[in-house]
């Protein structure tokens, strides 16, 4: 009796820890169960979620990108052929035109024959890209008075260009509307200080002469002059703001720009192309006051005209 009570503790235990151990390896088994299950579930719907980005072309160049740099020369030439005509000579349009066009194409692409037009000053306006193979190209020109868009159709096969259809002329339009600014204020006694040292600095200038220049200049500061190549004609006005010893000055300077043309023997001194040439610039200079005199630090280009 004295065993049997011993060992029915024993059992009670042993069975009480199995079932614990049992239904550890249960929750642990199920929980391997349900990842596996989730997994399964979560893999095709991965694969065809990114079903539709791997059909996708990928972002890294393919090469198939269409040249807009050299389709813009291309109708550009062509514009110089196309724009340029004379009916003395109409066999010397077709010549230079049958580079560009189509095989089978009409010779003169569109012109009757008729008349005379010289055109030039042809720049890139736009490009309007349809696809890897075909764009419009805009270009500018300019005839006499007369600027002039246009509109060229071109495509792109075995990095070769042709014209694939009429062009379309179109007006460019004239100069925008410019609002009349507001006079300066202007301070009349630094005017007259400046006037004799900026006809100094011009005249520098104009030669080129650094040690001339270095007179004019904040020390420290270096400028490159004309060389000689144009002189000053005439320092036509200074605008000077009021304001301390820095100011932002504005100059009107007319440069005598000699003739490149060689005057022809019966020529005489009234012949307008054997005279100088006076062109009137607008600069803008950046000024210091240093003791009794001003220097320049820098010169430019002024934003807006001045008298």
């Amino acid at each position: 009796m004295r065993a049997r009570g011993r060992s029915a503790p024993r059992r009670g235990w042993s069975g009480g820890g199995g079932r614990w151990l049992v239904w550890v390896g249960r929750a642990v088994l199920w929980a391997v169960i349900i990842v596996i299950v989730v997994n399964g579930v979560r893999a095709p719907i991965e694969r065809f979620a990114q079903g539709d980005q791997a059909g996708q072309p990928t972002v890294a160049p393919t090469g198939t990108e269409f040249p807009e740099a050299e389709a813009a020369a291309f109708a550009g030439q062509f514009a110089s052929a196309y724009l340029n005509f004379d009916g003395a000579k109409p066999d010397d349009r077709a010549e230079r035109l049958q580079p560009f066009l189509p095989e089978g194409a009409e010779r003169q692409f569109g012109w009757n024959g008729f008349g005379k037009m010289s055109t030039g000053g042809i720049q890139l306006s736009h490009v309007e890209v349809g696809d890897a193979q075909n764009a419009v190209v805009t270009v500018l020109a300019q005839s006499g008075p007369q600027r002039w868009k246009l509109s060229v159709p071109v495509y792109y096969a075995d990095g070769r260009f042709v014209v694939s259809g009429q062009p379309a002329l179109l007006p460019a339009g004239g100069p925008a509307g410019l609002p009349q600014a507001a006079e300066p204020e202007r301070d009349d006694v630094t005017e007259s200080e400046l006037r004799p040292q900026l006809e100094g600095f011009f005249k520098a200038f104009a030669e080129g002469d650094a040690t001339q220049l270095q007179r004019f200049v904040v020390q420290g500061t270096t400028l490159d002059g004309f060389g000689g190549k144009v002189t000053l004609a005439e320092l036509k006005s200074v605008i000077a703001p009021p304001g301390g010893t820095s100011r932002e000055v504005t100059a009107v300077v007319v440069w005598a720009v000699p003739t490149a043309a060689t005057p022809a023997p019966e020529s005489t001194s009234t012949d307008p192309t054997a005279q100088s040439a006076g062109l009137e610039q607008a600069y803008r200079l950046s000024m210091e006051k240093q003791g009794d005199n001003w220097y320049v630090k820098s010169i430019s280009g002024a934003t807006r005209s001045v008298g």
